[in-house]
């Protein structure tokens, strides 16, 4: 297995579109790393280039330890699955994860027998003499898993493996996964735009935007602690209250009510200063009544998570939204209170946390 290196990577595409700007990047040997941003981002381009399909314009690739940017994909030791799945529709299951075999010109009866054995542990064994088109959408999913697993390559790279089954099956091969990740201990790339993928599956992830990396860190670092806004509003399945404020003393000034200064930023702020206070939904205690220290409005929207519920509070002309158990959601058009947790909320300046 090998570490994944990347030195001022970048790739230009005709016309002058920078698709990648100078990334710096490391992913250590056995680490499951996620690539997440919204569509068109780089995130693809990304791991095509670490792939070696895209040619990079400037920067390295290194693998390993060796530096693969002019290497051909077939030499750089690295096994993709695509998102599609990329099946030979003519070919049955044992043909299909024997293929990248047959290219290095393994023999026929080992290259049948790896198919064989790697099937067998994905539970496919019932299913070698089928073809693409007799199979579901998550039984491909694990043929897909069992080529690259047969290639016994350095590292694996998914772009989007998921995102073609349903929801259901989506759940369950992402646990299946990432189990089988850890199993193996390949260095993995995995590219989603869905934050729930990277969030559950991850060791550490890169948020992309527009060709740059805007944060990398741990899930619960990148959700608990947005590096800037950009990445505050992105990530999580409800979108942080950014919310503009105003320093008042040892207090902050968001749309009419006052708030304590949260404790990260404490003692770092100036009198006047005008910033963007931010914080979760899921970091907001909820309260009918009068609260101390509370973002006080009218219920707009009280949206049905499941066991929780989405509540939309318009203080001011802002909106404010808060998490509320089941059982205590409000009725629209009632008063409401948000506390946001101290020990919680941020501050930004220009953009960047403080």
């Amino acid at each position: 297995m090998a570490a994944i290196e990347l030195r001022g990577l970048t790739k230009v595409y005709p016309g002058g579109v920078t698709a990648l700007d100078a990334l710096d990047l490391v992913v250590p040997d056995g680490e499951f790393f996620a690539l997440l941003g919204p569509s068109g981002c780089g995130k693809t381009t990304l791991l095509r280039t670490i792939a070696g399909l895209e040619a990079a314009t400037g920067g390295a690739v290194v693998i390993g330890g060796r530096d693969v940017t002019g290497v051909q994909p077939g030499e750089r030791d690295v096994a993709m699955v695509f998102q599609d799945y990329a099946l030979f529709p003519h070919m049955d299951v044992a043909d299909n994860i024997a293929y990248p075999l047959r290219i290095k010109k393994v023999p026929k009866g080992a290259r049948r027998g790896k198919a064989a054995e790697v099937g067998a542990r994905l539970g496919l064994d019932g299913l070698m003499d089928r073809r693409p088109g007799q199979l579901s959408g998550g039984q491909q999913q694990r043929v897909a898993l069992a080529r690259v697993m047969a290639t016994q390559a350095q590292a694996f790279l998914f772009d989007e493996p998921l995102s073609n089954l349903d929801a259901r099956l989506r759940l369950e091969a992402r646990t299946f996964l990432k189990k089988l990740q850890r199993e193996l201990g390949v260095t993995t790339v995995f590219v989603t735009h869905d934050q729930a993928e990277a969030l559950a599956m991850a060791d550490r992830m890169a948020v992309m935007e527009a060709g740059h990396i805007r944060q990398i860190g741990t899930p619960a670092e990148v959700f608990q602690r947005p590096a800037n806004t950009f990445v505050a509003a992105f990530i999580g399945s409800t979108p942080m209250n950014l919310l503009d404020a105003t320093v008042r003393g040892d207090t902050l000034e968001v749309a009419g009510c006052k708030v304590p200064v949260p404790a990260s930023a404490e003692g770092r702020l100036q009198d006047g200063e005008r910033l963007v206070y931010g914080v979760r939904p899921e970091y907001m205690a909820y309260s009918d009544g009068p609260a101390d220290a509370a973002l006080a409005g009218k219920v707009a929207i009280v949206e049905n998570l499941g066991a929780s519920y989405l509540v939309t509070l318009d203080v001011g002309d802002v909106a404010v939204q808060a998490v509320v158990p089941e059982g205590r959601e409000p009725a629209v058009g009632s008063d409401g209170h948000a506390v946001p947790r101290r020990d919680r909320a941020l501050v930004y300046r220009d953009g960047e946390l403080v």
